[in-house]
C-alpha cells in the first residue's frame, strides 16, 4: 500500500482552474464515497480551500493509482485529463508525507507560515473520518503530521512575524495599544485589503469598527461580516473624532484625508493620540498630517520594510522547519518498517513456543515412565535445539548452494554469529 497525494494549488494553477476543482462542504461526503469507489482507493481525505485542492489517499502500489485519482478528479468536476495534467502535482510515500507536513506547517502557503491551513487540514481529516474515508493508515498519518506541524510552530519562529501588509498594520496596532478591545477603529475603503484588516482586527479583539466607503452598499456588505458600522466617506471627518485607529486603503488618485480635517478632529478629541496607517498607493492621507504632534502616521513603505524583514526571518525559519520535517519523515518510515517486523516476530515466537510445548510434553511423559531426570533434560535440550535450528540451517544451505551469499551475511548478523566466533577464539587463546 502507498500514500498518495495529488493536488492543485496557487503554485500550479490560476484561480480560474482552482475554482473548477473546488469541493463545496455540502458535497464532500458524497465526493469521498465516490473517490473510494471511482479511483479504487482504500482510504481517502480531501482538502479544499481557495488556494488549493488536495486529495490524500491510500491505494495499491501499482503505478497507475495516481493516474486513476487524477482521472477521477477530472470526471467528478467535468474536466478532461489533459486539462488537469498540466497543473496537477502528484507525490507518493516519502515525498507525499513530506508534502503533507509542509502544507500543515504553512511552508507551502501563499503567505509563508500562515497558521490557518493547519485548522483546515484538521477539519478535512475530521470530515473524512466521519464519512468513513479514514482507516488505519490515514488514521496514523494525519495525527503524526499534526504533531510535526505543532513542533514546527514550537521550535521555529515561522509564524511569529507578519508577512502581509494588512497583518503588519494590525500587528503594529498591538504594539501601540495594550488592550485593543478598548479601541475604536475607522477603516477607510472596502476592498480586499480592508476586509483582511477587519478580519485581523476582529481576531485581535477589536469590537468597535467603522467602515467608510464611497458607496454605502459595499460598506454595509463588509460591515455586516464583522458587526461593524457602515458610513460614507463624507462622514470620515466626524468619525475621526471617535477613532483611535485609522487604516485607509482606497483606489483614490488623490488624498481623501487632509491635515485640516485631522487637526480639527484632534482639538475635539482634546489631543488624544490617533494611530494612522495609510496602506494605499497612491496615498490616501496627506503627508503633512505626520507633522501633527498627536498623530502617529505610517505609510505602506514603512510597513513594507517590516514585511520584507519579517519575510527574510520566516524564510530562515522555514529552512529550520524543513530540517525538522526531513528528520520526521525518516523517523516515521523507520517506525513503519519496525511495525512490519512485528508480525514476523510474533510468528517466530509462536513457532518456537509450539516446539517448546511439544518437547516439554514429551519430556513429562518420559518422566512419568520412570526415565531419569538427567536423561530427560538432556533429550529435551537436544531435541529443542535441533528443531529450532532445522529450518534456518536448511534455508542457509540452500541459499549458499544458489550463491545467495547476502542471506548468509544477514544470518550471521541476525544470530550475532561473528561475535560468538570471536568469543570462541578468545577463549581458545586464553586456554593456551
Amino acid at each position: 500500500m502507498s500514500l498518495l497525494v495529488i493536488g492543485i494549488s496557487h503554485k500550479s494553477a490560476p484561480v480560474a482552474v482552482r475554482e473548477r476543482v473546488n469541493f463545496a462542504p455540502e458535497q464532500m461526503e458524497e465526493a469521498l464515497a465516490d473517490a473510494l469507489q471511482g479511483a479504487q482507493l482504500d482510504e481517502v481525505a480531501i482538502l479544499s480551500t481557495c488556494n488549493r485542492t488536495e486529495i490524500f489517499a491510500i491505494a495499491t502500489d501499482d503505478e497507475s493509482s495516481d493516474q486513476r485519482l487524477v482521472q477521477w478528479l477530472g470526471h467528478y468536476h467535468h474536466m478532461s485529463y489533459d486539462e488537469l495534467r498540466e497543473c496537477v502535482y502528484a507525490y507518493r510515500d516519502h515525498h507525499a508525507l513530506r508534502h503533507m507536513m509542509q502544507v500543515a506547517s504553512g511552508l507551502d502557503s501563499m503567505i509563508l507560515g500562515e497558521p490557518q491551513i493547519l485548522g483546515q487540514l484538521k477539519s478535512a481529516f475530521a470530515v473524512a473520518a466521519h464519512s468513513g474515508g479514514v482507516g488505519s493508515e490515514l488514521g496514523r498519518i494525519f495525527p503524526y503530521v499534526f504533531n510535526i506541524a505543532k513542533r514546527v510552530r514550537t521550535d521555529t519562529a515561522i509564524g511569529e512575524n507578519p508577512v502581509s501588509v494588512a497583518y503588519a498594520a494590525v500587528n503594529l496596532t498591538q504594539r501601540i495599544f495594550a488592550d485593543l478591545s478598548q479601541t475604536r477603529a475607522l477603516l477607510i475603503g472596502a476592498g480586499e485589503t480592508i476586509e483582511l484588516v477587519a478580519r485581523h482586527l476582529t481576531e485581535k479583539g477589536v469590537r468597535d469598527i467603522v467602515v467608510a466607503n464611497r458607496t454605502l452598499g459595499r460598506a454595509r456588505e463588509l460591515a455586516d461580516q464583522f458587526r461593524a458600522e457602515a458610513v460614507l466617506l463624507a462622514e470620515v471627518p466626524e468619525q475621526l473624532v471617535k477613532a483611535d485607529i485609522v487604516i485607509s486603503s482606497t483606489a483614490s488618485q488623490l488624498p481623501i484625508l487632509g491635515k485640516g480635517a485631522v487637526e480639527h478632529a484632534l482639538k475635539l478629541r482634546k489631543h488624544k493620540p490617533i494611530l494612522m496607517l495609510d496602506i494605499a498607493v497612491p496615498r490616501d492621507i496627506e503627508e503633512q498630517v505626520a507633522e501633527l504632534d498627536d498623530i502617529y502616521l505610517y505609510t505602506v513603505d514603512d510597513l513594507k520594510e517590516i514585511v520584507d524583514e519579517n519575510r527574510k526571518t520566516r524564510e530562515h525559519e522555514a529552512r529550520k522547519a524543513d530540517q525538522i520535517i526531513a528528520h520526521s519523515v525518516d523517523e516515521y518510515y523507520q517506525h513503519l518498517r519496525g511495525l512490519n517486523a512485528v508480525s514476523t516476530v510474533k510468528a517466530l515466537r509462536a513457532k518456537a513456543e509450539n516446539l517448546r510445548d511439544a518437547e516439554v510434553e514429551k519430556a513429562m511423559r518420559a518422566l512419568a515412565r520412570g526415565d531419569t531426570p538427567e536423561i530427560v533434560l538432556t533429550g529435551l535440550a537436544r531435541n529443542l535445539t535441533n528443531k529450532l535450528l532445522h529450518s534456518p540451517s536448511s534455508q542457509m544451505r540452500r541459499a549458499s548452494a544458489m550463491g545467495r551469499n547476502e542471506i548468509i551475511t544477514w544470518s550471521r548478523e541476525l544470530f550475532e554469529l561473528d561475535g560468538a566466533v570471536e568469543s570462541e577464539h578468545s577463549a581458545a587463546d586464553d586456554s593456551e
